[in-house]
């Protein structure tokens, strides 16, 4: 530690520098923000470097410089250092988190180095709360292995919290997340662009959301430069964000701001779309629900099924009705409609015969029984007959002296014309 305290110096602004083999190290910071709170409840430290002509260096060619793992240990624990130590020197007295990035190797190797010991010396040193500090590793670097395992535990004793970063880039898969128990995951840039063009990538984004946060871990949205992006992330129900459209990484902290002016402007673009959305899907659905309650008088009325569900499946991207019984057990075959049949894929044949299918678990059935002779509409799912989205419009009538339930899929990939 001593060693290291040698190497930072105060320069004349209040700031930190320090100073390894060739390179001039230096702290900046990006605020992290809570959507909720509208301000900062956080700061990621990221390295800057400049060789001795004055020229910038990335990161990763800092890193790579170092001469031996003892050296990368000695580089990456200075790096930790001089960010604790320009944290410290401008944190105000609200509470808030500090993000450190911690290489891999150096991660493994810490509980054999005395990383424990060198952490909380380093944290009372600059008075730094560990309960304040988040330590990033990289998602596609996780092993299970004793060593991970034992550095792992060194971090939770001392009291840091733990964030998965790159999350959603390359392999990445849950049983990490289950494994090593983060209290925050980052989302990868790349996830989070291709999300906001893409809306099919935007619904597995927020279904990934709702995965981690049910696997126990809230979720930090990276890389935001946009508006759209910005809205993804509120759609999506992230709990943090962090990009150039809230501020850049800079030398120094981002003054507390409420409320922040960006943030409010994202609020409002949600609050518009979020209604002009749902107005459009009020005017989309209601031609499909009011033909399905017409099917369902018709059917009580004493028409044959077929006859009933004309009117539905004339309509753009309707593809079947069904009956179903009180057990949830369809009652004879789908009725379909001509365009559905003629797209229809070989490779789904295996699940054409419906019959006798019990379908008790949907919950366009469940919501139906519950709320008898009122139409129910089901959130986007994928069907069993085709690779693609459908929405079911569904109603619970008596027909025939008992409880049954009529319903009819949606195609909801296409965006018909209605009208």
């Amino acid at each position: 530690m001593r060693t290291l305290l040698n190497a930072v110096q105060r320069v004349q602004d209040g700031r930190w520098t320090a100073r390894h083999a060739r390179f001039e190290l230096h702290s900046h910071f990006q605020p992290i923000y809570s959507l909720s709170h509208h301000r900062a409840v956080g700061h990621e430290a990221l390295l800057r470097a400049v060789d001795a002509q004055g020229r910038a260096v990335a990161p990763p060619s800092v890193l790579a410089a170092a001469t031996s793992p003892d050296d990368l240990v000695h580089l990456d624990r200075l790096c930790r250092l001089l960010h604790v130590a320009n944290f410290s020197a401008q944190a105000g007295p609200e509470p808030a988190w500090l993000f450190l990035n911690i290489h891999p190797a150096v991660f493994v190797r810490g509980p054999g180095l005395g990383g424990q010991r060198y952490m909380r010396a380093m944290l009372d040193r600059f008075a730094l709360p560990p309960s304040q500090v988040v330590l990033e590793v990289t998602e596609d670097m996780v092993r299970r292995d004793q060593s991970f395992e034992a550095a792992m535990a060194e971090a939770r004793e001392l009291g840091c919290l733990l964030a998965l970063d790159d999350f959603g880039a390359g392999h990445s898969n849950f049983d990490r997340v289950w494994h090593i128990r983060p209290e925050i995951v980052k989302l990868d840039r790349s996830l989070v662009r291709r999300a906001a063009m893409e809306p099919r990538i935007g619904r597995i984004a927020t279904q990934m959301v709702s995965l981690l946060h049910a696997c126990g871990a809230m979720v930090l949205m990276e890389g935001i430069e946009t508006l759209d992006e910005a809205y993804l992330a509120l759609q999506a129900d992230v709990d943090f964000v962090q990009g150039y459209l809230f501020a850049p990484p800079a030398p120094v902290l981002q003054p507390p701001q409420w409320p922040h002016p960006v943030i409010d402007a994202v609020w409002q673009r949600f609050d518009a779309r979020f209604e002009a959305d749902k107005r459009a899907e009020r005017e989309r659905l209601a031609p499909y629900m009011n033909a399905i309650g017409h099917a369902a008088a018709l059917l009580q009325a004493g028409l044959p099924l077929e006859a009933c569900c004309q009117e539905f499946l004339r309509l753009p991207g309707a593809e079947l009705c069904y009956l179903i019984d009180e057990q949830g057990l369809q009652i004879g075959h789908n009725v379909t409609s001509p365009h559905f049949e003629a797209r229809r894929s070989a490779q789904f044949a295996p699940l054409r015969d419906a019959r006798g299918a019990r379908w008790a678990r949907r919950p366009y059935f469940r919501r139906a029984l519950d709320h008898i002779g009122r139409v129910q509409v089901t959130r986007p799912y994928l069907t069993v007959h085709g690779a693609h989205l459908c929405v079911t419009v569904s109603i619970g009538l008596r027909w025939q002296e008992r409880l049954v339930v009529l319903g009819g899929d949606i195609d909801w990939d296409i965006q018909p014309a209605l009208g």
